[in-house]
């Protein structure tokens, strides 16, 4: 008896030691969230409600988030948000059915997803410079167009405006979208499609009934997570809108490094926390689709 009560701790030893190391192991994974997003959240928080030169507590920047000015550049971010998250999933979405119908390992697949993977993360200064030496004043696509006749900013230059913006924000959120809804079209097995076959179905009946109401969770949470992805886009705009602030990123970058109205560092601050504050609820809701959508397609 005395041999298995040291055997006993010895076990409890033995099992806590390999427990001890994978904590250890998620050091450097918590370490990387605190300074890179914990830290900069609180900064941003702390700020926003600090008078300027950090004199004390105010409500005077949050106050300030009710101007125009600013009203206007969240209801052009969200807009541009919307729209370009939108088209991102309703083509990506295509894209992405159009491979599931391919052989799994085929070549077309891993070729396509392969390229979504990288033009999802092509955006920044490159994007800008792309769409500009495009079909920019003087791209290449534009004397061509204007040579025959046809001027694409006869009306205006819209590629520096919203409608401009959300045709290059489209460039890389059709490819993310291929990326997130790929899995759950993955998730569809071809006995629903029988199944509903076997029951007098059509292919209406299947898609209205049977796999559009299973993939509707996917699709709406895929579509939120493209908002985010562009309601926090900074460096395709910086690089493309060189006067202006359009939208709430480029508002942040002028209260931050405006040497004409100084003092805006936490007005900066209190723009930054409107944005985390409409991230977090998007990604809330994007958290919940995603559990609805593993339920049924897990």
């Amino acid at each position: 008896m005395a041999e298995v009560a040291e055997a006993v701790p010895r076990r409890v030893a033995g099992r806590s030691r390999p427990r001890a190391g994978a904590l250890l192991g998620t050091v450097p994974f918590f370490a990387f969230v605190t300074i890179f997003l914990v830290i900069p959240t609180l900064t941003v928080v702390i700020g926003a409600f600090t008078g300027d030169g950090g004199r004390g507590f105010t409500l005077e920047n949050v106050r300030a988030l009710a101007d125009e000015y600013i009203l206007a550049a969240f209801g052009r971010s969200i807009t541009l948000s919307a729209a370009s998250a939108v088209i991102g999933a309703v083509l990506g979405a295509l894209l992405a059915y159009a491979l599931v119908t391919a052989k799994p390992d085929g070549l077309l697949r891993r070729v396509v997803t392969a390229a979504a993977g990288v033009l999802a993360q092509f955006g920044g200064v490159t994007l800008a410079f792309a769409f500009l030496a495009t079909i920019g004043l003087s791209g290449f696509v534009t004397l061509w167009l204007q040579e025959h006749g046809l001027d694409p900013y006869a009306n205006g230059v819209w590629l520096f405006e919203l409608p401009g913006l959300t045709l290059v924000y489209t460039y890389f959120q059709i490819p993310l979208m291929v990326i997130v809804f790929l899995p759950a079209l993955d998730g569809v097995r071809p006995q629903w499609r029988e199944a509903t076959a076997s029951l007098g179905g059509n292919t209406w009946h299947y898609w209205t009934r049977v796999a559009g109401p299973l993939l509707a969770p996917a699709f709406l949470g895929s579509a939120l997570l493209l908002f985010a992805n562009a309601f926090s886009a900074y460096a395709t705009a910086a690089a493309l809108v060189s006067q202006g602030s359009p939208i709430v990123p480029l508002q942040i970058r002028g209260a931050l490094t405006s040497e004409v109205v100084l003092g805006q560092a936490n007005l900066g601050k209190a723009m930054a926390l409107g944005m985390v504050v409409v991230v977090a609820v998007v990604m809330t809701l994007y958290s919940l689709l995603q559990k609805r959508t593993a339920k049924w397609l897990g």
